[in-house]
């Protein structure tokens, strides 16, 4: 009786015994903060609201209506409001596009501005509430269901917003470098901008009893407050532009900007007659939405040569124009 023997190793070395370890795959690189779902969700239900109860007030106003949650002295201010929402609609539902948070966040802080805001405006200014004023069924059923709606989606906007701070940044280097830069010679003019909506708004917003008197058309309080909440998110929104510098990044905003300056620009020419343009306040205005114009423009003109620069190179069709540029180009 003997031992079995041993099995006999072939090969050159012991190592080639050892099975072949696969070689770890390479993931895709994380160059941003991933996007959270529940933002992409949030966006595309605001602006399905947004673009019915916007249409809705804007309509109404361009028919000489005075129409909105609280009592208006005139049809423009609430027209306004709903030019503004119909506007950024079309932009909400392009999020989903969006790779990463830096792609979205000049679109969603805006956003989140506007739904808290709105809320609490709509809460300070309670008496003039069309159903606590005494209008029209339909008005006070409308304005009730204003406050309950901005209340579920200002909730839902800040639940949002600290879930996607949550999600793990990219780490120290692993940013996308900024691929096309904003021209130098626009940054002072969108700085100009931006703190002009972001001074108005916040006036409007914090003082409505001095800033509304300077508004070159008839509004209360609820009225000023309201225009204000619009101006300092497309304050922040333009002045947010600079800090991303750059316009891959700003995708989504430069889908709104243009289409809320137009809807303004329509709402105000029919009511132009309500406006004292020969003042200050309604030279500056007209700037203002000028300036907006010429920034949404501009800037997706700009970002469609960049695209077409880029996907005119040897790489094309390699994936986007911006997953192929290196750090350092």
């Amino acid at each position: 009786m003997g031992t079995a023997d041993a099995p006999e190793v072939h090969g050159h070395g012991a190592g080639a015994a050892a099975a072949p370890v696969a070689a770890p795959v390479a993931g895709p690189a994380v160059d941003g903060r991933e996007l959270s779902p529940a933002v992409v969700i949030l966006s595309g239900v605001v602006g399905g609201i947004s673009l019915t109860v916007g249409a809705l007030l804007a309509v109404t106003s361009l028919a000489g209506h005075v129409a909105g949650a609280w009592v208006s002295p005139a049809a423009l201010s609430p027209g306004l409001l709903g030019a503004a929402m119909a506007g950024v609609a079309p932009a909400l539902f392009t999020l989903g596009r969006a790779r990463v948070w830096e792609e979205a966040r000049t679109l969603v802080l805006p956003l989140v501005i506007v739904l808290v805001g709105l809320f609490a405006v709509s809460l300070l200014n309670g008496g003039s509430l069309q159903a606590v004023h005494g209008g029209p069924l339909f008005l006070a059923l409308f304005s009730l269901g204003w406050v309950a709606t901005l209340g579920l989606l200002a909730l839902a906007a800040v639940v949002c917003l600290a879930a996607q701070y949550r999600r793990p940044a990219p780490p120290a280097g692993a940013e996308r470098p900024r691929v096309a830069p904003l021209p130098g010679w626009s940054k002072p003019l969108l700085a100009v901008l931006g703190s002009g909506w972001l001074g108005i708004g916040a006036g409007l917003l914090a003082f409505p009893a001095f800033w509304g008197p300077l508004v070159p058309w008839t509004v209360n309080r609820a009225d000023a407050q309201g225009l204000g909440v619009w101006a300092l998110a497309l304050g922040v929104g333009v002045l947010g532009s600079l800090v991303e510098d750059d316009l891959a990044r700003i995708r989504p905003a430069l889908t709104a900007v243009p289409a809320v300056a137009l809807a303004t620009a329509v709402v105000l020419a029919v009511h132009a007659r309500s406006v004292d343009w020969t003042s200050g306040p309604g030279i500056s205005l007209l700037a203002l939405v000028t300036g907006l114009l010429a920034t949404g423009v501009s800037g997706r003109r700009l970002l469609a040569q960049a695209n077409a620069g880029g996907e005119g190179g040897s790489d094309s069709g390699r994936g986007p124009w911006w997953s192929r540029v290196r750090p350092g180009r």
